[in-house]
C-alpha cells in the first residue's frame, strides 16, 4: 500500500505542480490531500475484493470489445495527427493501440466462447490479457525514449516501416516471453495479492506515468496531457485487477473500466488536438502567413460574395488597393527583414483600421486589399486617407507611405477583374507622387 500512496501523492503533485508556482503555496495540503484519496482507494479495493458480484460474460466481453474499437479509433485519429505534426509519439502509438485492440478483442472473443461450452470461472490469468497490456506499456515507454531522441520524423514514409518493425518486435518479445511459460499463471483467491502477475505491467504503466509527467514541462497538447492520464488509469486498473479473486468478479469488472476510461482519455486528447490542427490548417489556407491577413483566395471569395449581395440588395461597396512605396530601396538600404516588417506594418494597420465585416487582405508582395461592405465613395475615401494617417504616425523607423486607390460597385466595375482593375489603374496613376493625396475618388497616397 505504501507504493499506491506514493503514485497517487505523485500523480496529484503532477497535477498541480507543473503550474510552477502554485506549486510551493499548495505542496504541503497535497500530501493530505493525496494520502486521503489513496486511503479512500484502498478502501475501495477492499470492498471489491469482499464483494460478491459475478458479472455476466457478455457484458464483459461487450466491454472488452468497446474498448476494442475505442482503440481502433483512436489509432486512426493517431495517423490523422502525425500526418499533420509528424510527431513520432502519435504514430507509435497508432500501431501500438491497433496490435493491443487486436489481442483484446481475440482474448475476449476466445473468452466468452469458452464459457459457452463450459459455463465455469476459470482460476487462470488470461495470457492474452498480460501480453496486450505488457505490449501497450512497454510501447508508451518505447515512444517516449525514442521521442526524446528525435522529435519529429523526417521522412514519414520511412518512419512508417521503422516503427511497423518496432511494434512488430515488442510484440513479438512479449508474446515470446509470456507463452513461454510451463503454464498459466493461477489466481490465488484469499491472497494478499491474487493476481500477482499484473503488477508486472502495473510497474510498466508506473514508469510511463513518471515519464509522461515530466514530459508535460515541455509539452502541453491535449493528447500530452491525455497519455499521462491514460498511463495512470492504466496502473490504477492493474493494482485493482491484482485483488480480483476471481474472473469477472468485481474487481475484475471494475479494472475492465478504468482500461477503457484510459482509452476514452488518448482518444478524447487526440479528437481535440485533430480539431485544433483543422482548425489552424483553414486558417493558414486563407491567410497570409506573413500578415495574417487574408490571402488572395479569400480576397476573391470576399469579392464575390459582395458581388452576389450587391446584386440582391442593389446596395454598393468598395474596394482599396494599397501598395507600399519605395519598397525596393528599403530593401536595398536595410535588408529584406527591414522589408518584411514594414509589409507587416501595413498589415498591422490594416486589420487594426478595419471593421468586423471588412476583409482585409495582401493582394500581391507589397499589394493590400480592402473590400468595404456597404461603403460609397466617401466611405472609401476616409478609410484610405484613416489607414494612411495611421501608418505615417505608427512611430516606428524607417519611414514608409502607401499609395491607395479604390474602386466602386457599380460604378467601377461589376465584375472582380474590372473592380480590381479599376482600383489597381486608380493607385498607379498616383504613385509616386510626392504631395499628400486625400478625398479624390480614385486615390488616398501618403507619403
Amino acid at each position: 500500500m505504501l507504493f499506491v500512496l506514493r503514485a497517487g501523492v505523485f500523480f496529484l503533485g503532477e497535477v498541480v505542480g507543473r503550474r510552477g508556482k502554485f506549486w510551493g503555496r499548495f505542496r504541503v495540503s497535497l500530501v493530505p490531500l493525496g494520502a486521503i484519496a489513496v486511503a479512500a482507494y484502498c478502501v475501495l479495493l477492499w470492498a471489491l475484493r469482499g464483494s460478491s458480484y459475478l458479472a455476466d460474460p457478455l457484458l464483459d466481453a461487450y466491454l472488452e470489445m468497446a474498448g476494442s474499437l475505442i482503440a481502433f479509433t483512436f489509432a486512426a485519429n493517431a495517423m490523422v495527427r502525425f500526418r499533420g505534426t509528424h510527431d513520432r509519439i502519435s504514430l507509435i502509438l497508432a500501431f501500438g493501440f491497433v496490435v493491443a485492440g487486436l489481442i483484446e478483442a481475440g482474448t475476449s472473443m476466445a473468452f466468452y466462447r469458452g464459457m459457452l461450452v463450459t459455463p465455469t470461472v476459470g482460476a487462470e490469468i488470461s495470457l492474452g490479457w498480460l501480453a496486450g497490456r505488457t505490449l501497450l506499456g512497454v510501447l508508451l515507454i518505447a515512444a517516449l525514449v525514442v521521442e526524446r531522441r528525435i522529435p519529429v520524423s523526417r521522412d514519414p514514409g520511412k518512419e512508417i516501416a521503422g516503427v511497423t518493425l518496432i511494434v512488430g518486435a515488442v510484440a513479438y518479445l512479449t508474446s515470446v516471453f509470456y507463452f513461454m511459460l510451463p503454464r498459466a499463471p493461477k489466481i490465488h483467491p484469499g491472497a494478499f495479492v491474487p493476481r500477482g502477475w499484473d503488477l508486472l505491467p502495473a510497474a510498466i504503466y508506473v514508469i510511463a506515468t513518471v515519464g509522461y509527467g515530466w514530459r508535460l514541462r515541455r509539452a502541453s497538447a491535449s493528447l500530452d496531457r491525455a497519455l499521462f492520464i491514460a498511463a495512470g488509469l492504466n496502473v490504477l486498473c492493474h493494482i485493482t485487477i491484482s485483488q480480483s479473486q476471481h474472473t469477472l468478479d468485481a474487481a475484475y469488472t471494475v479494472a475492465h473500466v478504468l482500461m477503457v476510461l484510459s482509452y476514452v482519455a488518448v482518444l478524447g486528447g487526440t479528437l481535440l488536438d485533430n480539431a485544433q490542427l483543422f482548425d489552424q490548417v483553414s486558417r493558414l489556407a486563407a491567410s497570409d502567413s506573413l500578415t495574417g491577413l487574408a490571402n488572395h483566395r479569400r480576397l476573391l471569395e470576399a469579392l464575390d460574395n459582395e458581388i452576389q449581395r450587391s446584386r440582391r440588395t442593389g446596395r454598393s461597396f468598395a474596394v482599396l488597393l494599397f501598395d507600399l512605396d519605395e519598397l525596393k530601396k528599403i530593401n536595398d538600404k536595410y535588408g529584406h527583414l527591414t522589408g518584411s516588417r514594414a509589409i507587416k506594418r501595413l498589415g498591422i494597420v490594416l486589420r487594426n483600421s478595419s471593421r468586423a465585416i471588412d476583409t482585409a487582405a495582401r493582394y500581391g508582395g507589397d499589394e493590400f486589399a480592402l473590400v468595404l461592405p456597404e461603403s460609397g465613395e466617401r466611405e472609401a475615401e476616409q478609410a484610405a486617407t484613416r489607414i494612411c494617417e495611421q501608418l505615417m504616425n505608427d512611430g516606428q523607423q524607417p519611414f514608409v507611405s502607401v499609395s491607395a486607390g479604390q474602386a466602386i460597385y457599380p460604378a467601377d466595375g461589376t465584375s472582380i477583374e474590372q473592380l480590381l482593375g479599376a482600383a489597381d489603374l486608380a493607385l498607379y496613376k498616383m504613385k509616386g507622387r510626392g504631395a499628400r493625396k486625400s478625398h479624390l475618388r480614385h486615390l488616398a497616397a501618403c507619403l
